[in-house]
């Protein structure tokens, strides 16, 4: 549980401030900034995530092991890296989204009246306004992001011993499920669990706000 919410909460942590900082701007300014973004942003939701996270697996933990890090570390850092590198567009759509309709808003005119820098205006008046579908988000991404973990650690291309994970914990298990069948039963519910528990936390943040 350690292993899986630590690299959960540091990805969405990541891409909450990615996904935010480039949905305002690519919102706010539009233009041909806003064309450049939209691009990048198709072009990352084009990879095929879980193939990407195998195929870079063996290439990027090598160099995080290149720059001192353990090789138990280095999966948790590659983990998290990709999780926010493929992650953050879906976010930054969101949140564009909801920008374009509050950039027309009157408070944001009335800044730009008063001549308040773009700065400002983006992160005192636009962001207050953008919190409930970043939190909603957030609360339904982790869940997903402690079973793509999970999944990730039980291909082999996860967590690594002796760090424990469920993923492996699961994998292991096959082997002995006809003579210790707890093994396989007890580290399945625990990660049904905590990811039906976001779930429902994060259903219930959604109708809340």
């Amino acid at each position: 549980a350690r292993v899986s919410l630590f690299i959960a909460c540091t990805s969405v942590f990541l891409i909450a401030i990615i996904g935010t900082t480039i949905g305002i701007v690519a919102g706010y300014k539009s233009g041909w900034v806003d064309i450049v973004i939209g691009r990048a942003t198709d072009l990352l939701l084009a990879f095929p995530f879980i193939l990407m996270l195998i195929a870079l697996s063996p290439v990027l933990t090598q160099r995080l092991e290149a720059m001192g890090l353990s090789p138990e570390n280095s999966r948790i850092a590659y983990l998290i890296i990709v999780f926010a590198f493929f992650s953050w567009p879906y976010l930054a759509r969101l949140i564009r989204g909801q920008v374009l309709s509050l950039r027309e808003r009157e408070f944001v005119e009335a800044a730009i009246a008063n001549g308040a820098p773009t700065r400002r205006i983006l992160f005192r008046e636009v962001l207050p306004n953008l919190w409930a579908p970043i939190i909603v988000y957030v609360t339904i991404s982790l869940p997903t992001l402690i079973a793509a973990e999970a999944a990730l650690s039980y291909l082999g291309v996860g967590i690594v011993e002796p760090t424990p994970s469920w993923g492996k914990m699961l994998a292991d298990s096959v082997r002995y499920f006809a003579v210790v069948p707890t093994y396989l039963f007890i580290p399945g519910t625990a990660l049904f669990i905590v990811v039906y528990a976001f779930n429902v936390f994060g259903d219930a943040v959604r109708d809340a706000l």
